[in-house]
């Protein structure tokens, strides 16, 4: 929340000092509750590993041990006990009938008034009347949001106009590099469909 803010004050025709009491969240050693450990999640999982972040994590499948051992990952096989324990908690999961509005009014209630929710999956996993209202009420600190629904949200949303909620115009994958690598994944599915071989990318494998 305050990079976006803390740009502003230094950039600031007004700024005269900076507060001295203007102060952030710890990461380090913080717990990270992350709600789906695919290849994404599980990579998020590596670096907040280098945090030392004490890592919870949600999902259909457990992984196997020596994947949770290699980042210290602990698996919640309920999400209620991850919301409750987590001080970030991180939506990194596939939209689906089962997924939609995944956390809502309840979830939201179960964690921390000091946590964040932080979603780089689909805008629809969120119910975001629950989210304005949570973040407006404080029942949770705020939110990081790289996606919504819709995109963009509509210039008079109440997300837009609340101070505790940082927002980005979904570009996690948002490099040349990542762009280049996608497309050439996309070929390479092409590729095997034309060919008869295994597709590598098969959003639902037989």
């Amino acid at each position: 929340m305050y990079l976006h803010s803390g740009c502003q004050i230094a950039v600031s025709p007004d700024t005269k000092h900076f507060a001295v009491d203007w102060l952030g969240v710890e990461v380090t050693r913080a717990t990270l509750g992350i709600i789906g450990m695919g290849s994404i999640g599980y990579r998020v999982a590596q670096r907040a590993r280098a945090f030392n972040m004490r890592i919870l994590y949600h999902n259909r499948n457990r992984r196997r041990k020596e994947e949770e051992e290699a980042v210290g990952a602990h698996y919640c096989e309920k999400m209620e006990d991850l919301l409750r324990q987590s001080d970030f908690v991180m939506l990194v999961v596939n939209l689906a009938p089962e997924t939609h509005k995944l956390i809502g009014k309840k979830e939201l209630g179960l964690m921390k008034p000091t946590a964040t929710l932080i979603n780089i999956s689909r805008g629809a996993v969120i119910d975001q009347d629950a989210l304005v209202e949570a973040l407006q009420n404080k029942v949770i600190r705020a939110a990081a949001l790289d996606v919504t629904y819709p995109e963009p949200l509509p210039r008079d949303h109440p997300l837009l106009k609340l101070n505790n909620v940082i927002i980005t115009p979904h570009i996690g994958t948002a490099t040349v590099q990542a762009i280049h690598m996608m497309a050439e994944e996309a070929i390479a599915n092409m590729l095997a469909v034309l060919s008869g071989q295994p597709i590598p990318s098969e959003v639902f494998p037989k």
